[in-house]
C-alpha cells in the first residue's frame, strides 16, 4: 500500500471488549475523516469538551500504558496498540469514538485492530502526506536505559533491545525497517508481564481486565499461556509494537533511525518532546510527487512546511 497520499477508513469500524486496566467493557467506532483531519479520539460518554488529540504533548501517563488528556481533564488510555495499527496501515485521518476512558485490549496485540481495519476497507485521497525528517541526532536516557533517533534516508528503522533477569524473557533484540519489512510478527505480539508483578500491579488499581486471553504471563521458567509464544521474539517485538504506536503521537510518519535499550512508553514520549520542541532537530515535509524520491535530500520532490 502506498504511503504517499493520505488515507482513511472506508466504512465505520465498530468493536468492543474488556479494557486491560479498568476491566470495563468498552465500545469503539473508527469513522472515516477528511484529509488533514488527523487522528482524533471522541469520548461519546461525555457530552462536551470530549475531543482528545493523540499528541505527544497531551500524554499525561506512561505507566504500563499511554494515556492522553485534553485541557478539560478528559482522558483516553491504552491507545498504543490501536495507534500502531493505524500507523502500520497508513491511516492518516480518522475519528475514533469511544464510550469510556480506555481502549479495549482485545488479544493484547495489534492483530485484531489490523484485521478489523483491513476488513472494513481503506480509501486514499489525493492529499499528499506529510513526514517528519530527522535532521539531528537526539538522545534521551535514564540510567542505563536510553532511546535515540538520528537521520536516515528513506525509512523508519527501529532497533530495540530488552534486558530481563527472568531467564525466559532474558535479553532480546530485534530490528525492523518499518516501511519495508513484514511486520506481522510485531503486530501479533502480545503484551506481557511477570507473574510476581501481578499482585503489585493490581494493588495499584491496574490490570483489572488482565487475563491469559490478553497477555503473556511468565512465572519463573514457565509461560503460563497454554499456547505458548506466537513467535520466538514476542517479548521484544511487543515493545517495538508499543514504540511504533507511541511514535505516531508525533502526528506524522517519521523518516529516521531509532535505537532503544530497555525503553517503553515514557522514554519514547520524552524523546518526542526533546526532538519536536526544537525545530532545528527536524523538518516537516510534504511529498509532492506520486513516487517516493531516491533520497529525501532531493528537495525538488519535497515541499517544506515547517
Amino acid at each position: 500500500m502506498s504511503y504517499l497520499t493520505q488515507k482513511t477508513v472506508k466504512n465505520n469500524i465498530s468493536f468492543s471488549g474488556i479494557s486491560l486496566h479498568s476491566g470495563l467493557n468498552v465500545g469503539v467506532c473508527i469513522k472515516p475523516a477528511l484529509p488533514n483531519h488527523g487522528i482524533i479520539f471522541k469520548r461519546v460518554d461525555i457530552k462536551k469538551n470530549n475531543l482528545v488529540f493523540p499528541n505527544f504533548m497531551n500524554v499525561t501517563n506512561t505507566s504500563l500504558n499511554t494515556t492522553i488528556e485534553n485541557d478539560f481533564g478528559v482522558k483516553v488510555s491504552t491507545i498504543e496498540h490501536l495507534m500502531c495499527a493505524l500507523f502500520g496501515l497508513g491511516i492518516d485521518n480518522a475519528l475514533i469514538e469511544i464510550d469510556n476512558e480506555e481502549v479495549p485490549i482485545l488479544d493484547g496485540s495489534a492483530k485484531i485492530f489490523i484485521e478489523k481495519i483491513v476488513s472494513g476497507g481503506i480509501v486514499s485521497s489525493e492529499a499528499p502526506i506529510k513526514i517528519i525528517k530527522i535532521n539531528k541526532e537526539v538522545t534521551f536516557s535514564e540510567g542505563d536505559r536510553f532511546i535515540n533517533i538520528k537521520p536516515s534516508t528513506l525509512s523508519l528503522d527501529i532497533d530495540f533491545e530488552i534486558k530481563y533477569k527472568n531467564k525466559i524473557i532474558g535479553n532480546q533484540s530485534n530490528q525492523f525497517k518499518i516501511y519495508e519489512d513484514d511486520l506481522s510478527q510485531v503486530y501479533n505480539s502480545r503484551t506481557f508481564c511477570l507473574y510476581e508483578d501481578i499482585e503489585e500491579i493490581k494493588k495499584n488499581g491496574l490490570a483489572k481486565g488482565g487475563s491469559l486471553e490478553n497477555a503473556v504471563v511468565v512465572k519463573n521458567d514457565e509461560i503460563l499461556n497454554s499456547e505458548g509464544l506466537r513467535n520466538e521474539k514476542e517479548f521484544v517485538n511487543h515493545k517495538i509494537l508499543d514504540c511504533i504506536g507511541d511514535l505516531y503521537t508525533s502526528g506524522y510518519r517519521i523518516i529516521g533511525s531509532v535505537k532503544c535499550s530497555q525503553g517503553g512508553h515514557y522514554l519514547t514520549n520524552q524523546l518526542l518532546r526533546k526532538l519536536l520542541t526544537n525545530k532545528e532537530n527536524f523538518s516537516l515535509l510534504e511529498i509532492k510527487e506520486k513516487n517516493l524520491p531516491h533520497a529525501l535530500i532531493n528537495k525538488n520532490f519535497l515541499k517544506s512546511i515547517a
